[in-house]
């Protein structure tokens, strides 16, 4: 349970007002076809995050020493700060997708998501849990926590939602976790 309530939580706080948040609320407003830009966020979420989650949990089995714990635990460290650096959806395109809004957004949230905080913490949370399944829903849950009041609210949510205290709260929450892993490897509890 703990796998996946820690990759629900840590995924929920970093996604708020990251750039696939941001680009939720851009596809919802462009289409205006909530069921499947859900669809589109939980499809490639769950194909992008098992990924991550597998090559965490098997270069943890791969590289299972105290030196690889603790760089596992100065990830999360690291993503903490990196959280505090606010995201921004780059200038979009000005003529329309040619395709719907389901495949418009499985592509453009597998790509986003390649190299984002979210993915690199999934991968630190498969690597410290050893379990892609538990953390692959998990980090899938937390995204489709943050995303879809995204997607079914949109602009109102941002205008409401103090984004820099959630992300203060996100960056505590990933720094939190990696000092907690070095305290256990430094095996000073």
């Amino acid at each position: 349970m703990e796998p996946l309530l820690t990759s629900t939580a840590v995924v929920a706080l970093a996604e708020i007002g990251d750039k696939t948040q941001l680009l939720a609320i851009v596809l919802a407003t462009r289409f205006r076809k909530p069921v499947a830009i859900i669809l589109g966020i939980l499809v490639a979420t769950l194909a992008n995050h098992f990924l991550a989650a597998l090559l965490g949990a098997e270069a943890a089995s791969w590289l299972n020493g105290e030196w690889f714990r603790y760089l596992v635990a100065a990830s999360f460290i690291a993503m903490g700060f990196w959280t505090l650096v606010p995201d921004k959806l780059e200038e979009e395109e000005s003529k329309p997708p040619r395709h719907g809004a389901f495949l418009t957004t499985l592509v453009a949230f597998f790509l986003v998501e390649m190299g984002d905080k979210t993915q690199i913490a999934t991968i630190a949370l498969g690597a410290r849990f050893h379990d892609a399944l538990a953390v692959t829903a998990g980090t899938t849950l937390g995204m489709m926590l943050a995303n879809v009041p995204a997607v079914l609210l949109g602009n109102e949510l941002i205008k409401r939602v103090r984004l820099s205290l959630v992300r203060v709260a996100a960056a505590f929450l990933f720094i939190l976790i990696g000092a907690w892993m070095l305290i256990e490897t430094a095996h000073l509890i």
